[in-house]
């Protein structure tokens, strides 16, 4: 791979591209600065969704528009030969809607909520359509242009889930990218699944004094949370829980008729992640029966109800796999080194189909991802760096065709 990535790297076309990235520069900051600051709050990407759609349609691709899920997505067909190489970002940001989406910029910093997870993406794409037409590079596989919606949270990766489960062109594609997160050298190789509950717990409720003895569902949350507390798992493959939002109840003197826990379950290995969700299971029908054998439950019993509210798969991309090579020479030519990152990305789907995928950032500095205070640095000299070498693997991977 380190031979291809030399070629490419010498490719007359290849380096028109970089030249094409570089005369762009400011325009690829400047789109980056519009897309941050339509709002595109979970579950509602349709505004941002529908300007990516309009500058996207203005090059070289095919059938711009808007999937059954909306998601953004264009063709860029190839030679026919390896079907189709996703490159993808996301569109959705973890922002409630009302939340303040100006761009601040100090510098060749930008500062809002969004900019780099994952406008900086959305951008990239963008970036990489313009410099593939300037250059007239034509590549061996098909390109497929994805900018997804339900990448963040209880969005639970629905647009990629969508591409591959029911999108047109799921039985065609061999290689996902995903343009996601500001520094290059973290690619994602490996997928942290999750299985994510609310639990409701209900009972008859009554008077915190009158009724005092009765079947109390507080006490049946407490229990599993507890429970959880005292539980061992594994730290290789890593497997984690967490109990994280409550809600219920409707006064201080009052035995709730309902309450309810949110719980999040994470591992690297599907397994693992299915043996500790029947272990949650199993905790909440434990708990439920030891307090309706406690307590009087003459007015009704309590309840437990267990009700999903996401799930990602894991998945791993093999570590000998042509597109890990492809990053890693790419970014070494361009003076990164890559580091093997795990963590809950658009690619657990991919990857989870046993389809090569990856997770790379876009060429540029940032922090502070998932709060109001996030920014990303736009240097031209390290943005043009991360941009050129994901390029590169891109092409590496989709063959750039030479003619004769």
């Amino acid at each position: 791979m380190t031979k291809d990535i030399a070629a490419i790297l010498a490719n007359p076309q290849f380096r028109a591209a970089c030249d094409a990235l570089r005369d762009g520069h400011a325009r690829y900051v400047d789109e980056i600065v519009t897309l941050t600051e339509i709002p595109a709050p979970p579950f509602k990407e349709e505004r941002r969704a529908e300007a990516f759609r309009g500058m996207l349609a203005g090059y070289r691709l095919e059938d711009v528009a808007l999937d059954g899920i909306g998601n953004v997505t264009g063709l860029r067909r190839g030679r026919g030969n390896g079907g189709i190489v996703v490159v993808s970002a996301h569109l959705d940001t973890v922002f409630p809607e009302g939340t303040d989406v100006t761009v601040r910029r100090e510098g060749t910093r930008l500062f809002a909520p969004g900019v780099g997870d994952d406008t900086q993406g959305l951008g990239a794409l963008l970036a990489f359509a313009r410099a593939l037409d300037a250059a007239g590079i034509e590549t061996e596989a098909d390109l497929l242009f994805v900018a997804d919606v339900g990448e963040e949270g209880k969005g639970d990766l629905r647009g990629i889930r969508h591409l591959f489960t029911e999108g047109e062109y799921r039985d065609r594609i061999g290689a996902f990218f995903s343009l996601d997160s500001p520094e290059p050298e973290s690619v994602t190789v490996r997928g942290v699944g999750s299985h994510r509950y609310r639990v409701s717990f209900r009972g008859p409720g009554g008077h915190s004094y009158g009724d005092f003895g009765t079947v109390n569902p507080a006490h049946v949350m407490a229990d599993v949370v507890a429970g959880m507390a005292r539980w061992q798992v594994p730290a290789e493959p890593r497997t984690t829980f967490s109990a994280s939002v409550f809600g219920g109840g409707s006064s201080i003197n009052a035995i709730p008729q309902e309450v309810w826990v949110e719980i999040d379950l994470r591992s690297v290995d599907q397994p693992a992640l299915d043996a500790l969700d029947a272990r949650l299971h199993a905790l909440i029908a434990e708990a439920t029966a030891a307090e309706n054998a406690r307590g009087d439950s003459s007015a009704g019993v309590i309840t437990a109800e267990a009700t999903r509210i996401g799930a990602r798969p894991a998945g791993e991309t093999a570590p000998d796999a042509p597109i890990i090579a492809a990053c890693d020479a790419a970014l070494a030519a361009f003076g990164f080194e890559m580091k093997r990152h795990t963590a809950s990305t658009d690619s657990n789907i991919p990857m989870s189909l046993n389809i090569p995928a990856i997770t790379i950032g876009t060429g540029a500095s940032g922090a502070r991802a998932h709060t109001l205070e996030e920014w990303v640095d736009l240097e031209p000299g390290q943005s043009l760096r991360g941009l050129s070498a994901a390029l590169a693997a891109i092409l590496a991977t989709a063959g750039l065709h030479v003619e004769g």
